[in-house]
Parts: structure tokens; sequence; C-alpha cells
């Protein structure tokens, strides 16, 4: 989504709900909460427009590049950075410690509380991680904690992934045909992208995600982490399962001259070519930066210089997504 069309509001509300919702997030409120029942988004989002129409593609920075720093320098720089959107992170340094974003076994109201802190600063949260891996023993509880939390704060989406050693593939489907309708339930969906081992790749995703077969359940694509775990080329990857993908984890990866992942625009993935499978869906379509570094460079150790990297990724997606939509 290009800057412009955001300020225009969501195609597919009418002005007085385009109002109502604004004047929502001015009283720290989610959209959400703020339009009539017959209007309120479920997981997929807004009633869709239907096949052929852009998507909605909404650039947003993960806090997790800012994980030496704490989260509220964390947010004021990614708004500095110019985002609107903003992805929960893990943990994030508070003095001696790591800090979690919001615990897993957190109140609701904590993550409602950050929500409305995000909204403060005009950033709208799209995505949390789980931070369990799927077939671990406790991991009923965490998504269940987990879609609670989401709900509160106004997210669409928990984000998880399975361990490099591979996964209990049975186990997944099992778990996840359970959580599903709990997260249509809470206007929620559970997102799983790649990570090496048996779901290093958006085919082995998307296998599973059709076993479960709710729509609570579906993939995000996240392009470095097939690059880098598999060696596997996205582009023809992302085609195979771009019907069941909601959102991305935007990362780059280089192979030469040093194989490493990087921010978007300076590796070696085409992400015209990524993103055009997904340009024209009707739907909402989160861009989360995960990684917005340079490679070969040291990370920055002054988040000034973290704002920048920042900039320059919202930047380039901008330039992507609005070319991509406008050819």
């Amino acid at each position: 989504m290009n800057r412009k069309s955001d300020a225009q509001g969501p195609r597919s509300l009418d002005r007085r709900e385009w109002i109502r919702s604004s004047a929502a997030r001015l009283l720290g409120l989610s959209t959400a909460a703020a339009l009539p029942p017959a209007a309120r988004p479920g997981p997929e989002g807004p009633p869709s427009p239907g096949p052929g129409q852009p998507t909605r593609f909404q650039i947003a920075c993960m806090t997790l590049p800012y994980s030496p720093f704490p989260l509220e320098r964390a947010l004021r720089g990614i708004q500095s950075a110019g985002y609107r959107y903003v992805a929960w992170g893990t943990t994030h340094r508070d003095g001696a410690s790591n800090v979690p974003v919001v615990a897993a076994d957190a109140p609701p109201e904590r993550a409602r509380e950050l929500g409305r802190r995000c909204r403060d600063l005009g950033l709208e949260p799209l995505m949390m991680f789980s931070m369990v891996y799927p077939e671990a023993a406790d991991a009923p509880e965490v998504f269940r904690s987990r879609i609670r939390q989401a709900e509160a704060a106004g997210l669409r989406h928990v984000l998880t992934f399975g361990h490099t050693r591979g996964a209990d593939r049975m186990v997944w489907v099992d778990r996840f045909k359970k959580l599903g309708p709990m997260a249509r339930d809470h206007g929620v969906m559970i997102v799983i992208k790649q990570h090496g081992g048996e779901t290093g790749t958006g085919a082995a995703c998307a296998a599973i995600v059709r076993d479960v077969d709710d729509e609570g359940v579906r993939v995000n694509y996240d392009a470095g982490n097939v690059m880098d775990y598999l060696n596997v080329d996205p582009i023809p990857d992302l085609r195979g399962c771009a019907e069941l993908v909601r959102s991305f984890c935007i990362k780059d990866h280089r192979n030469v001259p040093k194989d490493e992942d990087c921010g978007p625009g300076l590796g070696e993935i085409d992400h015209y070519r990524l993103l055009q499978p997904v340009a024209f869906t009707g739907r909402d379509m989160p861009l989360c930066c995960e990684n917005i570094f340079a490679p070969l460079l040291t990370r920055p150790a002054d988040p000034d210089a973290i704002d920048a990297m920042a900039r320059r990724a919202r930047e380039f997606l901008e330039l992507v997504t609005t070319g991509l939509q406008r050819a």
C-alpha cells in the first residue's frame, strides 16, 4: 500500500465508517472496535473487493532490529523512520536484562496497553511472535494466550515457525486444527513461516496449512530464510503457495561475497518478482521488515543509525509495491 492510498483510508470502508475508525484511533481504540458488528473484519482483514484488485500492502518494521535497545526507543525510531505499521519483536534490552515485548503468560490487558502505546505514536500494530515451537509441550497453552493477547491489542497475525532440526508434522496439523477455530473466533490468524528443516520452504508450510484446512491458519513468507537455510530459490517457491500467503517477514539474503541475511534490496532476492504474485489479491498484506541491515558491515551500535536503515527499507518497499501496482 502506498502512503497516499493509506491517507485516503481502506477502500472497503465507506466515508462514515472511515471517519468513525479514524476517531477511534485518536482515542486509542482499535479500528475493529470502532466498526459496527457487521463491518468488523475477521482474520482475513476487511471484506475483500476480490482477486484482481490491488493488495493493500502494509509496510511495517519489526521492533526486532532494535532488540539491544528499550522497546520505547524502538517504537519511536520506527515512527521517526516514517512507518505507519509496526510488528512486535521478541525481547528488548532494559537495563541489564532482556525483557519480552509481551510475556507468553501476560494478561491480555498488557498487550492492549502496548497496542494503545503504539497507536499513540501513530503506529498500527500488525503482528506478534508466538515465541514457541508448535510441537512444544506447552504450545497449545501459549498459542491460546497469544491469540487472546493479539485480539486485545488489535493485532491480526500471530507468527510461528518450526525448529531448524525438524518438526513433528502430525502434531502441527492436529494442534492447528484445534487452534484455527479459536483464532478465527478472536479475529486473529496464525501464520506459519519457513525456518529451515522440514518446514523450510513455502511449499512445506503450505502443505501443512492445506491439511489443517482452516482459514485461521495460513502462510507467512520469509524469502530470506528460504534462501539462507536451504539455499532454495524463493521466487518459484513463493509462486507455489501464493494463494495461502497472508503476510511476509521481509529479509533479503546474499550468498556472495558472504553468506548472510540483510535488508531488502541489499541482497540477491528480486523483490519485484517476489511480490508480483501477491500484488493483486484485494487483501491486506503485512510486509514486516525483520532484517534491515547492510551486508558486510557491522550492525550499528547507534539507534539513530538503525533509524536510517529502517527508513531505507521502507522507501525501497514503497518503490517496489507502488511500481508493481501501477505497471
